[in-house]
């Protein structure tokens, strides 16, 4: 039910409705007429007609015309009309219809004939001095009678039958509801043509006005070569539209601006508030030792120079540390908050493990560390920021490094670079012999200032922050990394892409 109301008011059945009422009001009008106005005239025509012909024929005697009987024939005839003359004696002279002679002979004369008329049946027409013009419908008479005295005294009658003009009416009424429900059909047509041809620019209109409340502008209406209010208002929209597009495109980027400076603070203030409880935790002991062996200096604890100089020695490694620990923090911060932009270009990894172990063999002498496997012939590609890469493995191999130890006779540390193709991808792996981590560990190790034996001193524990750094980097890159327990040791990886377009899915 309320889709059919709703199709009642719409714009195309509306101007069907009001197409339709006008042609049904326009027939009736016209068959009222025809019935009201149409015998009225033909009436009058009539009236008109015997009157000119009485004048002719009082005429044509008065001009005592020999053809008059001929010229009154033509004229019945032409007119359908049925015409006696009689004398002053009411004696018949001429007749054209043998019957109206015949029934005026049965009633003795003329005025007999009239006579068995009621009066009730008859009505005036028009009258003058000598003529009188009555309708008469009475006793299956149906007719328009003039009778009238011409200029020698002679009686005229003439006779119109008027049942023809009934049947007319009839018949015209009966054509016009035919032409009616004809025109109705075709005002239907036409109602559906017209109303669709003015209400889907209207619909269209509607629709685009319709998303435009919901903040789409992707529509827009179609222009067409006519110069109508439709196509100025589909203009118009067309206009607006792109206004609003634009003015809500604009508060959209200057929201979305104001979004990112509002995110941009709190993450300056997290990182601010994080930089500070980091600092304030680790930094703890460093000043608290320097501070210690400064006052000892002060006081002269130990008079001797090689205690001073080990005081002071102290104070130089515990500032070094804070130094190192500040700068490492400063650097795990920018990582982890995205403030840093990668230097990214393609060099060669290999080369770049060569030199940290390089660089490394201070250590490894330290450890008593002599077996460091890493054989790869062939230069490995990869496309990365050369200076982050090797953070991330300088801290796997010092790592390796500090945890190496001799497992069944075994005492090593193996790199391993291994490519993917498919994934256009390497990855990077450092397994040293010693003991393996819970799993709880595993997980753990990667927050920062984690230390899985707290016990260690001072010297070979590291700050904690290195393995937060590579998971920092490795995050940044969207790339793989972690930590997996083998049979005599444990292995760190991660993973780094080789082309340009293509990234690794961190797990």
């Amino acid at each position: 039910m309320k889709k059919i109301s709703e199709k009642f008011k719409s714009v195309r059945v509306k101007l069907f409705c009001t197409l339709s009422i006008i042609v049904i009001f326009i027939i009736a009008l016209l068959i009222i007429m025809n019935s009201v106005v149409l015998e009225t005239f033909y009436t009058m025509s009539k009236i008109s007609a015997v009157k000119k012909e009485y004048n002719i024929i009082n005429e044509l005697y008065n001009t005592k015309d020999p053809a008059i009987f001929t010229q009154i024939k033509r004229d019945a005839l032409a007119n359908n009309f049925d015409i006696l003359v009689e004398d002053e004696n009411y004696m018949f002279i001429f007749s054209t219809n043998e019957n109206f002679a015949n029934a005026i002979n049965q009633n003795s004369n003329i005025k007999n004939y009239f006579k068995i008329v009621d009066r009730n049946k008859q009505r005036i027409l028009y009258s003058e001095d000598r003529m009188i013009i009555k309708k008469i419908v009475s006793n299956g008479l149906n007719c328009i009678l003039l009778s009238g005295e011409l200029d020698n005294g002679y009686k005229l009658y003439i006779q119109i039958p008027i049942s023809a003009i009934e049947e007319s009416v009839r018949i015209s009424n009966n054509l016009l509801l035919i032409i009616g429900m004809i025109a109705i059909i075709i005002a239907g047509i036409a109602a559906s043509y017209a109303s669709k041809k003015f209400t889907n620019p209207i619909l269209e209109l509607n629709i685009i006005a319709n998303k435009m409340s919901k903040l789409d502008f992707s529509q827009k209406y179609q222009l067409t070569d006519s110069d109508d209010e439709i196509n100025e208002l589909g203009n118009s929209i067309n206009i607006m539209s792109e206004k609003l597009e634009k003015t809500i495109g604009q508060l959209r980027s200057s929201n979305l601006a104001l979004e990112r400076d509002i995110e941009e603070k709190s993450k300056i203030d997290e990182m601010r508030k994080q930089f500070i409880s980091d600092v304030s935790h680790e930094l703890k002991t460093p000043i608290a030792l320097i501070q210690g062996y400064a006052e000892g200096l002060l006081e002269n604890v130990n008079a001797d120079d090689e205690s001073r100089k080990y005081y002071a020695e102290v104070i130089l490694d515990e500032s070094n540390k804070m130094d190192k620990l500040v700068r490492q923090l400063l650097e795990l911060m920018k990582l982890e908050y995205g403030k840093r932009e990668f230097n990214n270009e393609r060099f060669n990894i290999c080369e770049l493990i060569q030199e940290v172990i390089r660089k490394c063999n201070v250590m490894l002498e330290e450890k008593e560390i002599r077996e460091v496997r890493f054989d790869m012939d062939k230069p490995v590609i990869i496309y990365a920021d050369e200076f982050y890469i090797e953070q991330a493995f300088t801290n796997y191999f010092t790592n390796a490094i500090k945890h190496t130890k001799d497992v069944n006779g075994e005492k090593y540390i193996e790199i391993k670079i291994k490519e993917n193709k498919n994934k256009n991808n390497v990855r990077v792996s450092v397994f040293n012999t010693g003991e393996i981590l819970s799993d709880e560990d595993l997980e753990r190790i990667w927050g920062r200032f984690y230390k899985v034996d707290e016990s260690r001193n001072r010297a070979d524990g590291g700050s904690g922050i290195g393995l937060a750094l590579v998971k920092a980097i490795m995050n940044n890159y969207n790339s793989r990394y972690g930590a997996i327990n083998k049979e005599n040791g444990i292995e760190f990886y991660f993973e780094i892409q080789t082309t340009e377009n293509k990234t690794n899915e961190k797990k």
